[in-house]
């Protein structure tokens, strides 16, 4: 066993172990005891990632462990992406989950699930077969259900966003079983190397039903329009550090299904394919952003921000996909590349995006930045660290996603002369979406981060808030140092990433040496050290003189006139409300936002007006249109079969009997 496998198998055991320990301990030990056994899994689970990601793999099958079908484990360059992700992921959640206990999530079935949910997230991205895949993914549905659901006593929303998790989470079960068994019975064997063998004599109407259901039950993990509305819902409303490991890691799990299936277990596919992809991502990527540009619940923007930037992702990957299939392998590895890229960038900010959010509600008891405000002297490393993760997010130099969507703009740019009326209309577009995602998350972010933390306090809870404790400082400031780690020295890792995208797009060794020399060159004109000396010279030029300005503001006060209005108040700031209004103005035909004006007047004259009441709303179009009459064709059909539920053992016996007879006459016709 090398050292793949060592750290694989130590960091599922000690996962395993803290989740038996969860509940035996006592409880003043139980958060200690999980959040310490977490960051082990996540420290051994990273180093695991690191090394495989350097080409080393290991392989077990163990038909004795699982039932069935045994348990068979096949670490790969591209696997040791996703775990390396989510191990550094689950060390800065596990240091937060330590502090989480004492806001009442110290019960033991929530302690013990937390651990076995990070088990699961490092065993999905391991699987070598059909059957472990769908054991290790069942697993992590049911943990992470577990999780969402942990306050449902205290909010009501926490059950209906766990109806629509479970739902939708086993819904997407159901498609990638039904996809992986289409793909496993044409290689007569569950286990990837023998799918991968047999995807060459995959008849086109096997192999295309069988990506697109995984398509489905991959895309809806990874938040695509339109399977998403569980997204907005779950990550909300589960604690702040769970939300921080489902949209940081678990969704990625969601884009590595993709690309395992369909380009590496049936060797790529037609283009059309990877146009699909490709619009999919794009739409959510701008759906994703506008509505986190409107939204005024932190969390829930946080949860479409997830939407957008896995659509980016998405992108990433279809694009990978249509190179490929155009011969273009070097294209097709950059993009792979900055998908794979981007998939690191944004764990890292919406880590600590999330950590950040968590500590505000804490701290205030409210999501809604119409009620925040004033938070930067009250809670300053709060505001450092959410500051950081939304620069990173606004895909501004230097923020971190910066560097992964210019690369991916590059390699969609570099693509626009290839051949063909679809790749010139697709292409295009896909520019014009990460250029249009761009724009406006900056404007979400600086929603986010202008309203909610700067100016004044707007509600009793902002204006009370303290800093968190130092179990969700550090994990706020671990988080955050990987992020700027993200911003300062991409190229530390772009080579690694290049060989791991060239090795599953099957490119030639020069072919990928030659990605990764165009990569590494951009390090010797834009050197890390470089970067990071003159970003902490300028940092503290601009600190200096924030301060000469503070003591010369401070040598001579005046007061401005204000009109005769009195000193500035927090009725007179922008609200998140107000800031997004004129995003709202020009997207109205998308977003469709709902309005409702009440007056009502004194019963003496109906000119006397008594008072006006404002209602404004902005419900997700998709879920309105599609999932909404969906849900009431089946109420409707569930109220019909009532009437045949009558509590009459006659009646039922009377129904088995038809039944049968049909049955019988079927046969009888059909022979």
């Amino acid at each position: 066993m090398n050292a793949v496998g060592w750290g694989l198998v130590s960091a599922v055991v000690v996962a395993l172990a803290a989740t038996v320990a969860a509940l035996a301990v006592p409880r003043r030990h139980r958060p200690a005891v999980t959040g310490v056994g977490v960051v082990a899994a996540g420290l051994l689970g990273t180093v695991a990632g690191v090394v495989a990601m350097t080409g080393t793999t290991w392989s077990v099958a163990r038909p004795d462990l699982l039932p069935l079908i045994g348990l068979e484990l096949d670490v790969d360059s591209l696997s040791g992406v996703f775990l390396a992700v989510g191990g550094v992921v689950a060390i800065a959640a596990g240091t937060y989950a330590i502090g989480a206990a004492r806001h009442g999530l110290d019960g033991p079935g929530v302690q013990a699930a937390l651990p076995a949910f990070v088990a699961s997230l490092l065993l999905v991205p391991a699987a070598g077969s059909v059957g472990t895949l769908l054991y290790c993914w069942e697993l992590m549905a049911l943990t992470s259900l577990v999780l969402v659901v942990a306050e449902h006593r205290e909010r009501p929303a926490v059950a209906s966003a766990g109806l629509w998790y479970a739902v939708m989470t086993h819904a997407g079960f159901v498609a990638i079983m039904v996809g992986l068994l289409v793909a496993a019975g044409a290689a007569g064997d569950g286990s990837f190397a023998a799918i991968r063998a047999a995807a060459s004599g995959l008849s086109p109407a096997a192999a295309s039903p069988a990506f697109l259901a995984c398509l489905a039950g991959f895309g809806s993990k990874a938040g695509m329009v339109p399977l998403h509305p569980w997204l907005p819902r779950a990550h909300p409303e589960a604690p702040s550090h769970v939300s921080a490991l489902m949209s940081a890691a678990m969704v990625n799990l969601g884009v590595y299904g993709i690309v395992r299936v369909g380009v590496d277990l049936l060797g790529g596919g037609p283009s059309w394919w990877w146009v699909t992809v490709l619009v999919l991502g794009a739409v959510s990527a701008v759906y994703g952003i506008l509505q986190a540009a409107v939204g005024s619940d932190l969390k829930r923007l946080l949860g479409y921000s997830t939407t957008e930037n896995m659509g980016l992702v998405l992108v990433g990957v279809g694009a990978c996909g249509m190179f490929a299939a155009a011969g273009s392998r070097a294209l097709a590895g950059l993009a792979l590349t900055a998908a794979l890229l981007h998939v690191m960038t944004h764990a890292a900010f919406k880590t600590v995006l999330f950590l950040s959010a968590g500590s505000v509600l804490h701290a205030t008891g409210t999501r809604d930045l119409d009620a925040l405000g004033g938070l930067r002297s009250r809670m300053p490393v709060t505001t450092a660290a959410f500051g950081v993760g939304a620069l990173a997010a606004s895909a501004l130099p230097p923020g971190a996603a910066f560097v992964s969507e210019w690369l991916l703009l590059q390699a969609l740019i570099h693509g626009l002369p290839a051949p063909g009326v679809v790749p010139a209309v697709v292409l295009p577009l896909g520019v014009a979406a990460i250029a249009l995602t761009a724009g406006l998350a900056v404007a979400t972010f600086v929603k986010a981060f202008g309203i909610g933390f700067l100016g004044r306090p707007r509600g009793a809870g902002a204006a009370a808030a303290a800093e968190s404790g130092p179990a969700a400082l550090t994990a706020m400031v671990l988080a955050g140092l990987a992020c700027v780690a993200a911003a300062v020295c991409p190229t530390l890792v772009l080579p690694t990433l290049a060989e791991v995208a060239g090795g599953v797009v099957h490119a030639a060794p020069a072919v990928t040496g030659t990605v990764a020399i165009e990569l590494v060159g951009v390090s010797g004109v834009l050197s890390p050290v470089l970067l990071v000396v003159t970003l902490i010279a300028a940092a503290a030029a601009v600190v200096g003189a924030l301060r000469l300005l503070a003591r010369r503001r401070d040598r001579r006060r005046a007061r401005l006139w204000d009109c005769g209005a009195g000193p500035l108040s927090a009725r007179m700031e922008y609200t998140a409300t107000s800031f997004a209004e004129p995003l709202q103005r020009v997207f109205d035909d998308v977003l469709a936002p709902e309005q409702d004006v009440d007056v009502s007047h004194h019963e003496e004259s109906r000119y006397l007006v008594a008072a006006v009441s404002y209602r404004r709303e902005l419900p997700d179009r998709v879920e309105r249109r599609l999932y909404t009459p969906l849900l009431d064709a089946a109420t409707a059909w569930g109220r019909a079969g009532r009437g045949l539920a009558t509590g009459s053992v006659h009646r039922y016996l009377g129904y088995g009997f038809v039944t049968l007879c049909g049955l019988l006459a079927w046969l009888v016709v059909t022979r």
